[in-house]
């Protein structure tokens, strides 16, 4: 793996982390307002973290594409299949997750995204833009694309994506995780383009933000009841 890859991980990670020194560090200092700082700094982590990696990726970025990459048109329609294929991945996931393991639906990581984001309307850019595009390059370009190299396209799928999910702190739905990421792998490896399972990503969280922040709590509760009924039409149970 080329040494720009490891500086890629360790910004990532630096920019995930940062805030447990730089945030008490301002409190203390200027007494400022603890959760506004952190929401805002979160944002603006995540933007000087996305501009050191693209900067280190300039290098991959330059290289002439794959020869056998999808052409833009291609690429495009697969990137529209792509977010069909992956809402339809997350969904059969999440049933498997209800009916085989008796886990409830929903993603506690995504409520506090969304409680946060109707309060902070700017931290929306992170699961919608920001954290789309860094995860794509890290855990699919880098992470999968040296596994994939080293092993074969399963293997470096579930590894890549069961990271993904140890990352967003929350294990007992690496089987969501792990669906997505292998819709993300197959797509990368498909028309060899990075930017088609960064579009569909962003395109799933987008819609998944949109949807969440106009529903209201009820109307939440009754979607999840739908998907409940659903999964018992077509799983059993």
């Amino acid at each position: 793996m080329p040494k720009r890859y490891w500086w890629v991980i360790i910004t990532y990670i630096i920019m995930q982390f940062s805030s447990i020194l730089i945030v008490p560090f301002l409190y203390y200092v200027f007494q400022v307002d603890l959760v506004k700082t952190s929401i805002y700094y979160s944002v603006f982590s995540f933007i000087v973290g996305l501009i050191i990696v693209l900067l280190l990726m300039k290098p991959d970025m330059q290289k002439v594409p794959h020869r056998n990459a999808s052409p833009w048109g291609i690429a495009i329609l697969w990137s529209v299949v792509g977010v069909f294929m992956a809402f339809s991945a997350q969904f059969i996931a999440v049933a498997i997750e209800m009916e085989v393991f008796g886990i409830k639906p929903g993603s506690e990581n995504t409520k506090q995204i969304m409680d946060i984001s109707r309060n902070f309307p700017i931290f929306i850019l992170i699961p919608a833009i920001l954290a789309p595009i860094l995860e794509e390059i890290i855990f699919r370009k880098i992470i999968f694309g040296s596994l994939y190299k080293r092993t074969n396209f399963l293997i470096a799928a579930l590894g890549s994506a069961f990271i993904f999910g140890i990352i967003h702190g929350e294990p007992e739905h690496i089987l969501i995780y792990a669906s997505m990421g292998l819709v993300f792998a197959f797509l990368y490896v498909q028309t060899k383009r990075i930017m088609v399972p960064i579009i569909v990503h962003m395109a799933m969280n987008s819609i998944t933000v949109i949807n969440q922040f106009n529903l209201t709590p009820e109307q939440i509760e009754e979607m999840e009841r739908q998907i409940n009924q659903l999964q018992m039409i077509f799983i059993g149970g």
